[in-house]
């Protein structure tokens, strides 16, 4: 080839390149633009989908009637009240402006864009061992949701909490960044339980009690606890026989996820808006999972449990009489319940719980199961904290909660009375 001729070739082949690719024999798709891309996007955005689910991103940063992920839930705490912010992609109010390193830092390092250290309502306690493949789907998951212009919310949190500067000390204190590595001596599937029980579904939030900065207590993970303000018992996770999931098989556990009942027990209070809006969403493989990893934990180390009121036989007493006339019709006399309509209450962890708050509140105002697409009509309790007064409810629950084998304690008109008084308030 003569040298004219080679440099307007070498010319001609830079100009095509730069055009948007070489075609020989037909065309080609570039990567990074033809179906090909589009459907790893597609792909990487519903990933991202399933894990917001499954992190129940929806409870804390979508307001109720508000819009779908534009921020404004209050999540009150024994500090003040914080807000979940806006995470649509909006560029002025949202995370529009945010890279996908920016939403790493965020879940984490526990740190804004701009390097604000946040507040640990958001749990990047818990984030902080997501993998960063599964930060970059739900970054390309929340980049795909209509933005929503609305300012996130301040924080409301009394002096001297309101100081932000105060995290650096509380951070290096109670909080260690690292994705969590697989144990290579457990199964792919234990692994993925911890996975989604440690990290991404943030269980210790609510059922390890907490000390008084507020920092999740290491030495009783997953042990149970009252959650703060909302003053709903979450029960232990671990195996204990009378208080956690000791009587449970790993797929009880994954029955109560997707479908909010089991032949234990149902979910009722905040689990019920979880299983709403998260846990019923998971594959199944998931959902069993996770019953796999927590059948795998000990019984113990406890969290420390007040103790045992005693009840007298006279309560005892009118207690029977009163679930006889109440109760038994549904949940039977013997209290073994009717199927998967009305749980059993012996052996019900609700009911065995070191703290009677649920069971209480439970009577009080009854309730459902949440509504699931594997459950879409569940069966009902009514209230009966109108015709029951302080005292009738003590015995009621004082009585369910030591019969047919169940050796919870006794309850006192004073904690019905709180418990009348925090469901008003909540």
């Amino acid at each position: 080839m003569k040298p004219m001729k080679k440099v307007l070739w070498v010319l001609l082949l830079a100009a095509v390149a730069a055009a948007g690719g070489l075609y020989w024999a037909g065309t080609r798709d570039d990567a990074s633009t033809g179906p090909a891309a589009a459907a790893d996007a597609a792909t990487l955005v519903e990933r991202g989908r399933y894990l917001a689910l499954a992190g129940n991103c929806m409870a804390c940063h979508t307001s109720r009637g508000g819009k779908a992920l534009a921020g404004g839930t209050p999540i009150p705490t024994p500090f003040g009240t914080v807000y979940g912010p806006n995470i649509t992609p909006d560029e002025q109010t949202g995370i529009g402006a945010w890279t996908a390193d920016d939403f790493w830092q965020a879940l984490h390092n526990g740190k804004s864009r701009d390097g604000t250290l946040l507040y640990p309502a958001f749990p990047y306690t818990e984030y902080t061992r997501i993998t960063r493949a599964d930060s970059d789907a739900l970054y390309a998951y929340l980049r795909s949701v209509p933005p929503v212009s609305q300012p996130s919310r301040s924080p409301e949190l009394d002096f001297p909490y309101d100081r932000r500067a105060l995290l650096a000390a509380w951070r290096a204190l109670y909080f260690k960044p690292g994705v969590q590595d697989d144990d290579a001596g457990q199964s792919v599937q234990w692994n993925r339980g911890r996975y989604l029980v440690e990290g991404l579904g943030h269980c210790a939030a609510c059922h390890t009690p907490r000390n008084g900065m507020g920092a999740l207590r290491s030495d009783q993970s997953l042990a149970g606890g009252v959650i703060p303000v909302l003053d709903w018992y979450a029960p232990p996770l671990t195996n204990d026989m009378q208080t956690g999931l000791g009587r449970w098989s790993a797929e009880d556990i994954a029955a109560l996820l997707k479908t909010g009942i089991s032949r234990h027990s149902s979910a009722s209070g905040p689990m019920a808006e979880v299983v709403l809006g998260s846990t019923q969403h998971l594959s199944d493989g998931d959902a069993l999972a996770i019953g796999v990893y927590l059948k795998s934990l000990p019984a113990g180390p406890a969290a420390a449990d007040p103790p045992k009121a005693a009840v007298s036989p006279a309560a005892m007493e009118l207690g029977g009489k009163l679930y006889r006339q109440q109760c038994a019709q549904c949940h039977q006399p013997a209290g073994e319940g009717s199927g998967a309509a009305w749980p059993a209450l012996a052996g019900n962890p609700t009911v065995t719980a070191p703290s009677p708050v649920n069971a209480i509140r439970m009577v009080l105002d009854g309730g459902y199961a949440p509504a699931t697409a594997a459950n879409p009509r569940p069966h009902g309790m009514p209230p009966f904290g109108q015709s029951l007064n302080d005292g009738d409810i003590a015995m009621l629950v004082s009585y369910i909660r030591n019969s047919w084998g169940n050796e919870a304690g006794g309850v006192t008109p004073l904690e019905v009375k709180r418990a009348r008084a925090a469901s008003t308030r909540n």
